[in-house]
């Protein structure tokens, strides 16, 4: 009697278990099926293996700018004039997704000289208004040719 008992409470949890799996299933299936729109301006398809910006339920993935030259392909003498030019690119992203500066929550930016620190934030300033968006700033070796900062972006509506 004792063993059927058992029996018998393993099977209902064991159902119970499955239901509750099969719900947690189907909400992952929802998300798997989120809408993914790619923001692609006019001239930022030359060739380079990534999407400048992915929209995906309401979230803006923009991919990492330098400050190069969109006409002329060089990285002005100019950091000051680099970092307005990465940032005016990433401008560019957010208009075609419909968003502005601020809608930008979360900043990465890649610097190969931290002594430009403060050179860049003077120009980033000018960019981000209270309450700026939460950011990343990390020392590297080296960037793409002579680039000396990329800067990436999440945007939210």
């Amino acid at each position: 009697m004792k063993s059927i008992i058992l029996l018998g409470s393993l099977l209902i949890f064991g159902l119970t278990s499955c239901v509750g799996t099969i719900s947690t299933d189907s909400s992952e299936t929802k998300k798997a099926k989120s809408e993914r729109k790619i923001i692609m301006p006019e001239g930022y398809n030359r060739g380079l293996p990534f999407t400048p910006g992915i929209l995906v339920d309401g979230t803006l993935y923009v991919a990492g700018f330098s400050g190069e030259d969109a006409k002329t392909g060089t990285i002005p003498e100019d950091f000051e004039t680099e970092v307005k030019q990465a940032l005016d690119k990433i401008g560019v992203i957010l208009k075609e997704a419909d968003m502005d500066y601020k809608d930008v929550v979360s900043v990465q930016v890649y610097l190969t000289d931290m002594e430009l620190f403060e050179r860049m934030n003077t120009v980033y300033r000018t960019y981000f208004d209270e309450p700026r968006p939460t950011r990343s700033i990390m020392g590297i070796k080296s960037l793409i040719g002579p680039a000396r900062i990329e800067i990436t972006v999440t945007a939210k509506k």
